[in-house]
């Protein structure tokens, strides 16, 4: 009898989504620059080059339009780091609590 799959990163609807905390920002990806980069449109209005970290490269696909969840680095404030893609359940908690203005929305779809 063959054996059951396991199922990775199951979406639970009553899990909150992370928030950003210190050192932290929402950002909008704008475009891929290859490899593990890409240049993402944050709320903060900066434009920064972001690196995907290696444990999620090829186990979360991050589109362009996506937002996502970034780490800023302390000694290159311009760049960042992936933590976290929300999902589109996600979103939605996000401008339920108004954490994510709609307008950021909209101007990140122009981009595209």
């Amino acid at each position: 009898m063959p054996r059951k799959k396991k199922r990775r990163g199951g979406e639970e609807s009553s899990k909150e989504p992370p928030l950003p905390g210190e050192g932290m920002v929402i950002c909008g990806v704008i475009r891929h620059l290859g490899g593990d980069f890409l240049v993402a449109k944050c709320l903060d209005g900066v434009d920064r080059k972001i690196r995907i970290p290696g444990k999620m490269r090829r186990r979360v696909w991050i589109n362009e339009g996506d937002l996502i969840l970034v780490g800023i680095w302390d000694f290159s404030p311009e760049r960042g780091e992936v933590i976290h893609r929300y999902s589109r359940s996600e979103v939605a908690k996000l401008l339920e609590k108004n954490v994510v203005p709609k307008e950021f929305l909209e101007a990140l779809s122009e981009f595209l």
